[in-house]
């Protein structure tokens, strides 16, 4: 406790004791310190994340770009090939036929392996679940109350409802 010294009317001096702040006020500073601390750091993180998605969106169009020119070079490559094949002693026009027909082979071929990549993606499994349990547990009856089970993990593994695994 702190004491402080004063003086009375008659020049004596006097102890009295200072009003400390209740452990409430404590509690409101921390909490408005917390907040404070908590909005800083969020703005901090917007300004480092604003000038790398900056950065990462002029790297992109360049990639764009690149790809752009690329694709407008292989037009030239493929009348290249066919003048070729006419330079061989075909005519023009089947040069220029055999040259589509392998565009038209080359682009089935890209159109097979996206679709079988297409095809062996995974649903994300955990956020469908937590989505599912959300209504649930905004609703909870009371504070800190469990309306369902808490998730059993194993080996790296999480218990689904049913017996399916998934891991971690």
């Amino acid at each position: 406790m702190a004491h402080s010294a004063s003086s009375n009317p008659s020049g004596a001096r006097s102890t009295t004791r200072t009003e400390e702040p209740s452990v409430g006020a404590l509690v409101q500073s921390a909490m408005a310190d917390v907040s404070t601390l908590i909005r800083s750091e969020i703005e901090l993180a917007k300004a480092e994340v604003g000038k790398s998605a900056k950065k990462a969106g002029i790297g992109a169009g360049a990639f764009g770009a690149a790809a752009v020119l690329l694709a407008f070079s292989g037009i030239f490559l493929f009348v290249t090939i066919a003048e070729f094949l006419t330079w061989l002693g075909l005519e023009r026009w089947i040069s220029y036929l055999i040259v589509w027909l392998l565009l038209v082979v080359l682009a089935g071929i890209a159109a097979l392996v996206g679709r079988s990549s297409l095809k062996k993606i995974e649903k994300p499994e955990r956020t469908i679940e937590t989505l599912r349990d959300l209504p649930e547990v905004i609703h909870r009856e009371a504070p800190g109350q469990r309306r369902r089970e808490v998730p059993t993990v194993s080996n790296g593994r999480v218990q689904l409802r049913g017996s399916e695994n998934y891991t971690v």
